[in-house]
């Protein structure tokens, strides 16, 4: 046996999809402000965190460093010593032509 749609039935599905709609509507524009200065919190408390971390370290940096006069300069690393390899081809002297 089959079962046909009532029109009445369609009318009820589409009210339905048109309150559940306009309900997701009015929910999102009373919590989004909240859920915003939530997740704007969270994000601060971590960025705090980790500019925490960041300074703690410099300041062991510094007191591991011994006391510098000022204007003076200093080489915290040695460079890496150049060596360029001699044998980069031959050197072709060329003239322009017009």
């Amino acid at each position: 046996m089959l079962h046909h749609a009532s029109f009445t039935g369609l009318i009820k599905t589409i009210l339905i999809i048109l309150l559940v709609w306009y309900g997701m509507k009015i929910l999102t524009r009373l919590f989004a402000p909240a859920l915003m200065r939530y997740v704007a919190k969270k994000a601060e408390a971590k960025f705090g965190q980790q500019f925490g971390q960041q300074f703690q370290q410099k300041q062991k940096q510094n007191q591991q460093q011994p006391s510098q006069k000022e204007g003076e300069t200093v080489i915290g690393k040695v460079p890496e010593s150049n060596t360029s390899n001699k044998n980069v081809g031959e050197y072709v002297d060329y003239e322009e032509i017009d």
